[in-house]
């Protein structure tokens, strides 16, 4: 059994191979739609932690670096939504280079609840960097314990 033998040249190099790992990537981040996950395009992203209990629904959203005077939230049919602005320090520096790589500008997040939640009891806690939201359910929709009675 002999096997052909193929030119070096015709081999694909690592540059192309790198080239084309670096397409893929730029295609996947940069033309991607965001907004059917509730995120928006041209900011930053907040990770956030999203739980409920038969009491409430707990949303916990990473924004550090923000005044809490920069953050909307609001509720519109059945929908949370998170707005804010990380605003840009500027640092001058004497040195000959300087690299920054903090997120800065403004974000969008939108949460759909389920129908249960009470629009009317929200509360929402900012502490070191998290932002924290409960938002009750409905007294009429809490499962009640029925108990039951051996006669």
């Amino acid at each position: 059994m002999a096997r052909e033998l193929i030119k070096w040249s015709q081999l694909p190099t690592i540059s192309s191979l790198q080239n084309e790992m670096n397409r893929m990537f730029d295609r996947f981040f940069k033309g991607s739609d965001l907004s059917e996950f509730g995120m928006e395009t041209g900011g930053w992203i907040p990770p956030i932690d999203l739980s409920e209990t038969n009491e409430k629904v707990t949303v916990k959203a990473e924004i550090p670096g923000i005044d809490p005077k920069d953050i909307d939230i609001s509720i519109q049919e059945n929908t949370l939504l998170i707005k804010g602005e990380k605003k840009e320090e500027k640092e001058e520096k004497n040195k000959s280079f300087y690299r920054m790589e903090r997120r800065y500008g403004s974000f969008s997040r939108s949460i759909p609840l389920p129908p249960s939640v009470d629009s009317n009891k929200v509360t929402a806690e900012y502490k070191n960097g998290v932002l924290e939201i409960t938002l009750q359910k409905k007294e009429e929709v809490k499962p009640k314990q029925i108990s039951v009675k051996a006669s």
